[in-house]
């Protein structure tokens, strides 16, 4: 299918250099939705980013960073500031099956690209060839592709392996699309962008029996439902109005759908907690093992909480966030940036980065494209639309972050 020619407008010579390739940078982008591959699995993702920096010319590519994350190097015009930026990427799919119909739909069952890390990939390769043709910087861009975002903490494992030892930037910058805001829109704030994603299981342990004779039990079910409805109470009853959490228990299994009349001796219950401030977050995982163990011991059973701190609040530094919120500006005017974006209880592993270096995340709007379908959704799709639009972006952090020296 042919790519159809870009609506968007957008300032600045970037957007208009970029948008000669948008073809290109479609067709890429869609090849990749068809092979979706898991975190620390893209080979295939792998092979075909660094095919395409070959072709953009960038300096230097390295592999093999974070098992499957690739680092692309480009030298501007001039070197002499000695600054060094980073942009970051996303490549992994998610375990989804896609119920989509068009030319371009996963072609693994069961896979599918359905949170646009194709478009991401797609777009910072975009960027690499603006930058690698027109050098209009002075210092280093490190271009980082990331494997694993999608709960296997890829960030961290790059940075275990050394990726800002060995390419030591002053600040990183990553953006995600956002099907809530419209295509040519950009959103962003000063301080918390996601939240924290905690994992809880909860074991209960009690006493199995015949459900004729309950009296002879210790019920793990109704201990499991007494935890269920008192966790509730948690955010509720201990934190403040003005700041955010949540706590939500998500799948509980116990016993067998076949035994009817069989109480089980144990249950577990899995879920997750969401906070931004870490002071919060301790105050709920205290909350739940006090509450948990309690509400147990109230029936003769016993629980235990297992907390498990998977990723950290993505939170933007200031300065950072207010330059990205002027490139942006730059590019689609002042009406179009969204600089007080309210925060979203869903996490981002660029959070570790942001941990190590000052940066900011940006949201990219999308809209909802035609399947009007939002994130991890099976009926979503990246809006090739605003690939062009990105991959601007993208450059300009890099142009104006390391502006070349006025002659």
């Amino acid at each position: 299918m042919p790519t159809p020619p870009s609506r968007l407008k957008a300032g600045g010579r970037a957007f208009a250099h970029i948008a000669q390739y948008h073809p290109e940078l479609t067709a890429l982008r869609r090849d990749l939705h068809a092979h979706p591959e898991l975190g620390f699995e893209e080979i295939y993702t792998g092979n075909r980013v660094k095919e395409a920096l070959k072709v953009c010319g960038v300096d230097e590519i390295h592999d093999g960073i974070g098992r499957t994350g690739i680092v692309a190097v480009i030298r501007g015009r001039s070197t002499s500031s000695g600054s060094m930026i980073g942009l970051r990427a996303d490549m992994d799919a998610l375990p989804l099956a896609e119920h989509n119909d068009f030319a371009w739909k996963s072609c693994k069952q069961g896979l599918m690209h359905g949170c646009g890390h194709d478009g991401h990939t797609a777009m910072l390769v975009g960027a690499a060839r603006y930058l690698a043709e027109t050098r209009n910087f002075d210092g280093t861009a490190v271009l980082v592709f990331q494997p694993g975002e999608e709960g296997y903490a890829g960030a961290r494992v790059m940075m275990e392996d050394g990726l800002f030892d060995r390419f030591p930037v002053q600040a990183i910058y990553a953006m995600h699309n956002w099907p809530a805001m419209k295509p040519g829109t950009i959103g962003l704030n000063s301080g918390a962008m996601m939240a924290a994603a905690d994992r809880i299981t909860i074991e209960i342990t009690g006493r199995g029996g015949h459900g004729a004779h309950a009296y002879q039990t210790v019920d793990v079910v109704l201990v499991a439902a007494h935890i269920i409805t008192a966790a509730q109470s948690i955010v509720s009853r201990n934190v403040r109005p003005i700041e955010s959490a949540v706590v939500s228990l998500c799948a509980m299994q116990a016993g067998d759908l076949g035994a009817f009349s069989v109480l089980p001796g144990s249950a577990t219950l899995v879920g997750t907690v969401r906070t931004f401030d870490p002071r919060v977050q301790e105050m709920v995982e205290k909350r739940l093992k006090e509450l948990c163990s309690a509400v147990a011991l109230g029936f003769g059973a016993t629980a235990t909480v297992h907390y498990e701190r998977m990723y950290p609040a993505t939170i933007n530094t200031e300065s950072e966030a207010l330059f990205a919120g002027d490139v942006a500006q730059a590019l689609v005017g002042a009406d179009n940036v969204v600089r007080d974006l309210e925060p979203s209880m869903g996490a981002e592993d660029f959070a570790f980065m942001l941990q190590s270096r000052p940066g900011a995340y940006l949201r990219l709007g999308q809209g909802t494209g035609a399947s009007g379908s939002a994130l991890h959704n099976s009926r979503y799709d990246f809006n090739d639309e605003v690939l062009p639009l990105g991959a601007a972006l993208h450059a300009g952090l890099i142009e104006q972050g390391m502006p070349l020296a006025m002659p």
